[in-house]
């Protein structure tokens, strides 16, 4: 019955949108990129318009594809939906494995529609909700050791001193371990509690101060746009800074829809963080951005985006937020869905890629032509963005946007100056350097 039930619900959601007007999106996300993006006007829609390819993984012998003068390879298959990574000092790398607990409950049509469209593309498996730890070997090969199990819905990890801080969806967990530890079996303390109910954004970005006095925590809204009330959305949409000494914590940045990842800029010392805008009003809109969070700083969900452009589904208005809101630094092009970032003021990769912030970005569900799915490099001149992204890694759907193999999620570097990224619906751990 509950099957009959959903194909009647898509049946009626591809009729209205084959009947409705053109829902193609005008820009490409390089147009759509920079510190001036180009904003048309806002859309509505009965059923917004949904396209995700269906995840079919990599076949043998398929690769993403790499810009010229870059090589890639894997360095662990097999994982149950990686999605963050951390380098360790001695050369260990964390894979953190997990996906939404589903404790969102679906009250319309259109959720239960874009849940079976996500559903099909392999971005809503079942995650491990564990942490595998990746050890080079001498011989070029990298061992796969399971650190931790039985976590809920992890993302961030951080490790400060002798602790190693995991971002449950609900709190943050603290676990004794020592680098160069590959299994951790002390029963983790609870460190602080996090923002978890309803959990329309379940994601919880980590990122521990240089000195690690500081824990910042990137919570996400409970809503696309403030549609399930707005107060399931206390302490949502915000950066929190937690304290290491008494975990307690405050609001350090609000305005934030999704703060999926969070960095140092290794120029100026200032947080940094990407984030998902707003979905539902044209595959223009709302462009996903990298921005420099200043403390305090309001950046405008619900009530408008990109500075005062209000929002006018959000009920009531707050025209006095409106006119403090804060405009991004920079649009990474609209619905890429930017899950991962990392700085970097070298590696080893080519001359061109020696400064700047490399984003790992999920790829689009509701925007066609498809965007995202890629690795992009966004350079930077005294401390700021400074040119177009550029893409180092793609190739992650097939030429007729029907079939997906692989979704990059979080990227970090290795001990060597290697690149590497998560790649949540292919189950891989990629690795990208200068080719020889």
């Amino acid at each position: 019955m509950a099957d009959s039930m959903t194909g009647r619900v898509l049946a009626l959601a591809a009729t209205l949108l084959i009947a409705g007007c053109d829902t193609g999106a005008r820009y490409t996300p390089e147009q759509q990129s920079g510190a001036s993006p180009p904003l048309p006007p806002a859309r509505n829609f009965f059923v917004p318009p949904m396209q995700v390819p269906d995840g079919v993984g990599w076949a043998q012998g398929r690769m993403p594809k790499v810009a010229p003068g870059l090589a890639i390879a894997p360095i662990a298959r097999g994982l149950m939906h990686p999605r963050q990574l951390l380098a360790l000092p001695n050369g260990d790398v964390l894979v953190v494995e997990s996906n939404g607990p589903g404790q969102e409950a679906i009250t319309t049509p259109k959720q239960l529609i874009a849940g079976k469209v996500k559903a099909n593309s392999g971005k809503g498996a079942k995650g491990g909700n564990r942490i595998t730890l990746l050890r080079p070997t001498p011989a070029g090969e990298w061992q796969k050791h399971v650190l931790l199990e039985k976590l809920h819905s992890p993302f961030g990890v951080q490790l400060v001193g002798d602790s190693l801080y995991v971002a449950n969806t609900g709190e943050i967990v603290r676990f004794p371990f020592r680098v160069g530890d590959t299994r951790i079996t002390a029963p983790g303390v609870p460190f602080t509690d996090l923002p978890s109910t309803n959990n329309h954004h379940w994601t919880k970005a980590l990122l521990a101060s240089p000195d690690g006095r500081k824990m910042y925590v990137g919570v996400g809204s409970n809503s696309n746009a403030g549609e399930n009330g707005l107060d399931v959305e206390y302490r949502r949409a915000v950066i929190l800074e937690v304290d290491m000494a008494s975990a307690s914590s405050r609001i350090h940045a609000s305005g934030v829809r999704n703060p999926t990842g969070l960095g140092w800029n290794p120029w100026t010392g200032q947080l940094w963080a990407i984030a998902n805008e707003r979905d539902e009003i044209g595959g223009d809109l709302v462009p996903d951005y990298l921005t420099s969070i200043r403390p305090g700083g309001f950046y405008g969900w619900p009530y408008s985006y990109y500075g005062q452009h209000v929002d006018t589904r959000v009920v009531p208005q707050r025209p006095d937020l409106v006119r403090r809101a804060i405009v991004p630094d920079y649009a990474l092009g609209s619905h890429v869905a930017a899950l991962g970032l990392a700085f970097s003021q070298g590696n080893a990769l080519p001359p061109q890629y020696q400064q700047g912030a490399f984003v790992g970005e999920h790829g689009s569900w509701n925007r066609k032509p498809l965007s995202g799915y890629a690795v992009v490099f966004v350079p930077f001149r005294d401390g700021r963005p400074a040119g177009k992204p550029q893409t180092l890694v793609s190739g992650f759907h097939s030429d007729d946007e029907q079939e997906l193999y692989g979704a990059p999620v979080g990227v970090a570097f290795d001990r060597d100056g290697a690149l590497l990224f998560a790649d949540d619906v292919g189950d891989t751990v990629w690795r990208v350097t200068a080719a020889r």
